[in-house]
């Protein structure tokens, strides 16, 4: 099931199911350590006359959606049998690990209510099962869960008073389903503690009077030790929970809107999925500067892991997405995580934690034949010195370039000029961007081409012009090699990849978006170049999802979550909106933006309410499939949006007060300058 909304602070990261139940907690660091997890759950439940109903049934309409202008949940609860609506308002504190949520109760029928609410907490504490403890605190009124190093204190308030029931439990061992079942009397059994692997259960007791409505707070507070958790409790009584939710809206309302865009032709609606792709982003990075794919726990990639890694690749374009929208803070952050995990070597591994661990992966380090070779994908190294050089035109932060010279865009920039093949000049193989196939391929090509000109004038900058001359030959060389070797004139398109031996090459056909994009993107031809105009033309005729719901597929006979056979395969967000990049590019008056917008409409049509975009959309349902959110869905998004309105400024049909876009548009002319 897609998360239908996330929430975050750097440390913490929180993830909701469709019905506003919380099934992912992630600590201390973002996608490290999530301590619900599949197949586990936060449940919230209301007794009245006798019976529980749980927010999941058929009986609630729920509605999930986040406001544009904070990063908060807002989610409504209906259930017309009951007569009651529950509103809920949820955020994770920016200043401390509080996950806090404020419901009011709605009595909307005429009729005096008992109403006992119910929260119900599954934990798997550090993912392993077993050993958690879970028991009451009388001295708080609240629970607490702990082992080891990872504590967690349920706790909450309606009026003046605290929890008014209570219990702990096991589930999903020794035959028992979990306490929530305990709540299905309305009675909880005051079990005060208990240890394996381990949930919980409070209650408040509201009674309300026809067309009357109440608060009840409710809040985990999460730490490393129980004196902690419970220092943090007492900050929320003092500064009282109601407080602690404005702080938090007010913060991110300034951040989001920090930069004066204009939003010169785009609808609400647009502009509205702008805002809450950055809030997505940026609760998916980690205070350490990884950024994750994904917080989805349910999304298994091919049945065996999650996405929550930082793939080199994915963290490039959501960090150049938020640098491009103001957030260079964050996008330091990244670039020091980068140049602490950089191989000695000078490359990347296929993916890492939030702690800069090494993650888990399928590339290995021989071949069929039985012969060495890097398990690597080289587009990411290539892409996180081309989203350096990006970062430095928009800060003209010398010193910290200065500071990463030698330890990474040095030792990046050789590896990719030694690591070349000498009859083609291109790149050595490697696995291609969607992590499927071996080859040398023109998208890691391009990528390592516009890498080696950001090393260029990086060296230029700071005088090293032996390195700056080497550079921008070998980019020359790389240019040269793709034009000879991937570019098939008879057919007008770029080829996926090719590999040889002995002088005999393989060509893979395959018409793939990532290779026009690649020529594109890192400037081995202008926009306006026949050849690539033709390209992508030829992409889009075959990749177009025309007969169903619209949008791009990667590339032709992509089986990967696969919806059916009479598509060239699920449309992404990311494909597609790499075809508006290019359209934004050739853009010359107002009207070409025309179907510009009808793409931003399409991406917009298939966000759930809260924004959150997906990998990919099943074609004939229009449902979103596999990881949600991707990260990286979101950051192509922001970044066509940005080139959109740096295109009406170039174009003379707005101006706009934006200090970003002006700092953006100088930072584009300082980039032609260098590559003149």
């Amino acid at each position: 099931m897609p998360k239908a909304l996330t929430l975050g602070n750097g440390n913490m990261l929180v993830c909701f199911d469709k019905y506003g139940q919380v099934n992912d907690l992630y600590f201390p660091q973002v996608g490290l350590e999530n301590h619900i997890g599949k197949d586990s759950l936060h449940r919230v439940g209301v007794f009245v006359d006798g019976n529980i109903s749980w927010l999941s049934g058929s009986e609630w309409q729920t509605d999930l959606s986040s406001p544009p202008t904070t990063h908060m949940g807002y989610i409504e609860a209906k259930n017309k049998s009951l007569g009651l609506t529950i509103i809920f308002n949820d955020v994770v504190y920016n200043e401390k690990n509080i996950f806090l949520r404020r419901l009011t109760v709605k009595n909307e029928g005429p009729r005096k209510m008992a109403v006992k609410l119910f929260f119900c907490q599954e934990w798997n504490i550090y993912q392993t099962g077993r050993q958690d403890t879970g028991y009451y605190d009388p001295g708080s009124n609240a629970i607490v869960h702990y082992k080891g190093r990872r504590v967690f204190l349920v706790n909450g308030r309606t009026g003046d008073h605290g929890i008014d029931d209570y219990t702990t439990g096991i589930y999903k061992m020794e035959g028992k389903d979990g306490s929530y079942r305990d709540a299905e009397d309305g009675v909880l059994s005051k079990n005060s503690i208990d240890h394996g692997l381990t949930d919980s259960s409070i209650a408040f007791n509201l009674d309300m009077e026809g067309g009357s409505e109440q608060i009840v707070y409710y809040w985990v507070a999460v730490g490393k030790t129980i004196p902690e958790v419970f220092d943090l409790n007492n900050y929320i009584l003092e500064k009282s929970p109601e407080h602690l939710l404005q702080t938090t809206k007010d913060y991110w309302n300034a951040w989001v809107d920090r930069e004066n865009f204009n939003f010169h032709g785009l609808s609400e609606e647009l502009i509205s999925l702008f805002k809450k792709s950055l809030f997505i982003m940026r609760s998916h990075v980690d205070s350490g500067g990884a950024v994750i794919a994904s917080g989805d726990s349910d999304m298994l990639q091919y049945g065996r892991d999650t996405y929550s890694y930082m793939w080199p690749r994915d963290g490039a374009f959501t960090i150049m997405a938020l640098d491009r929208a103001g957030d260079s803070y964050v996008a330091r952050k990244f670039f020091t995580f980068c140049n602490r995990v950089i191989t000695d070597s000078g490359f990347f591994m296929h993916k890492y934690r939030a702690d800069g661990s090494l993650g888990s992966s399928w590339h290995p380090w021989v071949t069929k034949e039985g012969a060495y070779q890097l398990p690597i994908q080289e587009d990411e190294t290539a892409l996180v010195l081309h989203a350096l050089w990006y970062h430095y035109k928009l800060t003209k932060d010398l010193e910290f370039i200065e500071e990463i010279y030698n330890s990474f865009i040095e030792k990046a920039a050789n590896f990719m000029v030694l690591y070349r093949d000498k009859e083609t000049g291109l790149p050595k193989r490697s696995y291609d961007l969607w992590e499927e196939k071996l080859g040398v391929s023109t998208f890691t090509c391009s990528a390592v081409y516009g890498a080696l000109n950001a090393a260029a004038h990086f060296s230029g900058l700071l005088g090293k012009h032996e390195h700056e001359k080497k550079y921008k030959e070998a980019a020359e060389e790389i240019k040269k090699g793709v034009m000879k070797y991937l570019y098939n004139a008879e057919r007008g398109t770029f080829r996926k990849l090719f590999n040889h031996d002995g002088g005999i090459f393989h060509y893979d056909e395959t018409l793939d978006t990532s290779s026009v994009y690649g020529v594109f993107r890192f400037g081995l031809l202008s926009p306006e170049d026949p050849i690539l105009r033709k390209a992508f033309g030829v992409v889009e005729e075959h990749l177009f999802c025309s007969r169903y719901s619209g949008g791009l597929a990667r590339y032709e006979g992509d089986n990967y979550y696969r919806s059916g056979h009479d598509i060239p395969g699920n449309p992404w967000f990311v494909s597609t909106l790499w075809l508006v990049q290019y359209y934004i590019a050739l853009a010359k008056d107002e009207k070409d933006f025309d179907r510009v917008k009808q793409w931003f409409d399409w991406v917009a049509s298939m966000a759930l309410p809260s924004g959150i975009l997906s990998e990919q959309v099943n074609p004939y349902t229009r449902e979103q499939i596999s990881a949600a959110p991707l990260t990286w869905s979101h950051s192509e998004y922001v970044l066509a949006v940005i080139a959109y309105l740096e295109k009406l400024e170039e174009l003379g049909i707005q101006k706009t007060d934006s200090l970003i876009l002006e700092r953006n548009r100088k930072a584009d002319a300082l980039e032609d300058a260098a590559l003149s």
